[in-house]
């Protein structure tokens, strides 16, 4: 018997979980601007006019317009697009690679488990953004480099949650059981210990994707990531910083929308810890 998660519980349970709700309500809006902005933004999101460039928020450009006289709202619409695409891309690398690592690590333990994961350790002894920026300036300055970058640097964090999730539940009297009555070692490990440990890899998962957009987007930031005249919230932002007094809604729209992301996963994150 597979002694899993019961899964149409477990989702009318996380609905109860008022901070999840909100989070996934604020993600699902996120979702729904970087889709529709694939077929629709008020003005094109590198349309310059330097006539109008500066412009406060107005019944023409609902959010002003930038030092190049570029809509706002089209370009943040653009880049919210971009750094949900990057940060999902990314986290998706962290746990395709990740998961596995910290599963066979755990599970089968030996020598080549202990050297799997002293390399994640040396890997999570870098800083993230000194690692991230290494990795991404090595690459080539790129959106691409930059994404791929994100999702190296993030391996670690599953692998040992993973590890650590594989070690306890197998020390479980179910999984003994199993080995008692002789299932093979790989079925034991796909269909009973990875099923239990779904819920602290969401968990990790939405706190990933809310760090590696707000990485992606300070690499923009920097520079390395998303480079122009493509929209960036990062790069947006970096843009603005002449113009913080002159012009503050050019810095005050991106930054709102990058901390809401990021709050949208944090709240979702935790609305999933305390399911």
């Amino acid at each position: 018997k597979n002694i899993g998660i019961d899964r149409p519980s477990f989702l009318q349970r996380l609905v109860k979980q008022k901070m999840a709700l909100v989070g996934g309500i604020v993600i699902l809006l996120w979702l729904l601007v970087g889709l529709v902005s694939f077929f629709y933004t008020p003005y094109g999101p590198n349309e310059v006019n330097m006539a109008e460039k500066l412009l406060a928020p107005g019944a023409g450009h609902l959010m002003g317009t930038d030092n190049f006289g570029r809509d706002i709202l089209s370009r943040m619409m653009c880049g919210a697009r971009i750094s949900l695409l990057l940060g999902f891309v990314a986290v998706c690398i962290s746990l395709c690679i990740g998961i596995p690592l910290g599963a066979f690590s755990g599970y089968y333990e030996g020598k080549a488990g202990n050297l799997i994961m002293r390399v994640m350790d040396s890997l999570q002894a870098f800083p993230m953004l000194i690692l991230v920026m290494s990795i991404s300036v090595a690459l080539g300055r790129n959106s691409f480099s930059a994404m791929l970058a994100v999702g190296i640097a993030g391996i670690p964090n599953f692998a040992r949650l993973m590890y650590a999730q594989t070690l306890s539940v197998k020390q479980s009297a179910f999984i003994e059981g199993e080995h008692a009555i002789g299932l093979p070692r790989r079925d034991i490990l796909v269909r009973h210990i990875l099923p239990n440990c779904i819920t602290p890899i969401l968990v990790r998962l939405s706190l990933s994707l809310g760090s590696a957009i707000l990485t992606v987007s300070s690499l923009s930031f920097l520079g390395i990531g998303v480079q122009p005249p493509d929209a960036s919230l990062g790069r947006m932002l970096s843009e603005a910083q002449t113009y913080i007094f002159s012009a503050p809604g050019f810095a005050l729209f991106p930054g709102v929308f990058i901390v809401l992301m990021v709050l949208g996963f944090s709240l979702l994150a935790e609305g999933l810890k305390r399911d």
